[in-house]
């Protein structure tokens, strides 16, 4: 779905972390601060969907439908995951399928995306990043291909209400929100 001319470009923001500190959601908050004006930056929450069946397509869940319509909706799609097992979490492994179903239905395709993974350790994610990437190639999702964002050490990164104090990061996060704009309006039609 493309925004209309003056409208802000609607990402949807799946974050890959269900836990309640999760820095992983620390860090998607800041990127919703910094975005520019032509961005508007929605958390979806995908926790609360079942375990993807396939012999629910016939016959799908009101919550599948209503997380479809939504991703359906956006424009572009910000991935922010954490790396569990040089992969990614299983409840945003489960969103992509929900998403991704029934066979050609799917709600994910051709919208740019982009990636950003955070860790606690020196690495930044960079399996799940990877990983995620070619999981999104497959889906037809145009994932940003510079900067790539790996975020290590999130421990030290925030004070003690969360937010987001390390200045490097914050650089980088700026930096990569500009080049996501840009990624965004290269790829995604504006509506007259």
């Amino acid at each position: 779905m493309s925004s209309k001319r003056g409208s802000p470009r609607d990402v949807a923001v799946i974050v890959g972390s269900l836990r309640r500190g999760s820095f992983n959601r620390r860090v998607a908050q800041a990127v919703k601060e910094i975005a520019k004006p032509g961005l508007a930056l929605d958390l979806i929450e995908i926790g609360q969907l079942p375990l993807y069946n396939q012999d629910s397509d016939d016959d799908p869940p009101g919550i599948y439908e209503a997380f479809r319509k939504r991703i359906r909706a956006a424009d572009a799609l910000l991935f922010v995951t954490p790396e569990y097992n040089r992969s990614v979490p299983g409840v945003l492994k489960n969103a992509i399928d929900v998403g991704s179903r029934p066979y050609g239905q799917n709600v994910w395709n051709a919208k740019p995306g982009a990636v950003i993974s955070v860790s606690v350790g020196a690495i930044g994610g960079f399996g799940a990043n990877h990983h995620l990437r070619q999981t999104l190639a497959y889906l037809n999702v145009p994932a940003l291909p510079n900067p790539e964002l790996y975020i290590g050490n999130a421990a030290s990164l925030f004070d003690g209400e969360g937010r987001l104090t390390n200045d490097k990061t914050l650089e980088l996060l700026h930096k990569f929100v500009d080049a996501f704009a840009a990624w965004i309006d290269k790829l995604a039609p504006v509506a007259a």
